[in-house]
């Protein structure tokens, strides 16, 4: 597989990652075993028998334990990290014909990080639901995240460059709002000392 295509596939499978850790790694491994793919040598396992079994099971579990009210934020401190290493791993799985330390390098930084870009704003979104909503609307993000991380799995495999598109389109929204949080954080940071001084002055 050439380095462009593994790495427009990698970004999409990580992002995946980032909203169900399991998800994608399944479609792989069920991609793998239909044919329709070939994995770099080292990553074969993936697309074996017990893979398969472990990655369904452990998907059942995931997406299951995303409806339960507390132990959903609790699972995305855990997550966070795991997605980072399933991103960073699918990524490595498609790039080919080069030196490790490149393979490596790249997945870490295109799959371990989209990974964790789009881990930190499924978080925020679910923090933002427990907030207003007292975690009644934790369920819908939960569904959402569940039908995008499985859209997002298969779109990689179809269509890598629209799907590599969305999720750099994704990333740059999710930078600007952070970025907007931070200044608002700030100018509210500086409200709340420039009445200290006031107070003192009095």
């Amino acid at each position: 597989m050439e380095i462009a295509t593994g790495i427009l596939l990698g970004i999409g499978l990580a992002a995946s990652s980032g909203f169900r850790v399991f998800l994608p790694l399944l479609v792989t491994s069920i991609a793998s075993q239909l044919g329709y793919l070939h994995l770099s040598p080292g990553f074969e396992w993936m697309g074996s028998w017990i893979a398969l079994t472990s990655f369904a099971t452990a998907t059942v579990a995931e997406i299951t334990a995303y409806y339960i009210p507390w132990l959903d934020n609790a699972l995305d401190t855990i997550s966070g990290p795991l997605a980072m290493v399933a991103g960073t791993v699918l990524t490595a799985s498609f790039i080919t014909d080069v030196n490790p330390l490149v393979q490596w390098t790249l997945g870490i930084i295109v799959g371990g990080g989209t990974a964790g870009i789009v881990k930190v704003g499924a978080s925020a979104a679910r923090l933002t639901s427990t907030a207003t909503t007292g975690g009644l609307g934790n369920a819908a993000v939960a569904t959402s995240e569940n039908i995008l991380s499985f859209a997002m799995s298969i779109l990689a495999f179809v269509i890598p460059l629209i799907t590599a598109l969305i999720v750099i389109a994704i990333i740059v929204y999710l930078f600007r709002k952070f970025s907007e949080l931070k200044k608002k954080k700030w100018k509210f940071f500086r409200k709340e000392k420039e009445i200290e001084e006031i107070y003192e002055d009095t």
